[in-house]
């Protein structure tokens, strides 16, 4: 009997960490604005080190929130005053096996340190338009497009 109920107990956390999971996810994503977007959170491996998850434009930040992941708080959060694009690639390698196969590689500069996002080639041009657009005033961010593949 004591192996059962240790089976039941076991079902019920997991049912209820997944339950947190959506939980979290409705409350983050509530009021529109986000995106399915990758960011490569470690480089110690060629190809590896990607984290799934989504974004949300918030004012002049794309805050960046793991998908598997109980926190409230993005992970990360991009400035888009600080923020130019790089360069522009597909996936390479054991990336391929990581991502869609729509996706799209930016490595990006900010204010911090260099962080590389991928998204689906439909949300480039959007994610692009959002950095482009800067309030009157702003400096506009640096597009390097000289190496950029065809779309």
């Amino acid at each position: 009997m004591e192996i059962v109920e240790g089976f039941g107990i076991g079902v019920v956390v997991i049912l209820a960490a997944l339950f947190i999971l959506f939980v979290r996810r409705a409350l983050v994503t509530r009021s529109g604005g986000i995106i399915r977007l990758s960011v490569r959170v470690s480089t110690m491996l060629d190809g590896r080190g990607w984290s799934p998850g989504f974004g949300r434009f918030a004012d002049d930040e794309l805050r960046w929130y793991r998908m598997f992941s109980f926190a409230i708080r993005p992970k990360r959060v991009l400035s888009r005053k600080g923020l130019a694009v790089e360069r522009r690639r597909l996936p390479e390698g054991q990336e391929r096996l990581s991502m869609p196969a729509d996706w799209v590689i930016l490595r990006c500069t900010s204010h911090h340190a260099p962080v590389e996002i991928a998204m689906a080639r439909s949300t480039v041009t959007g994610f692009l338009s959002w950095l482009e657009a800067a309030p009157p005033g702003a400096v506009s961010p640096r597009l390097a497009s000289q190496d950029w593949p065809a779309a």
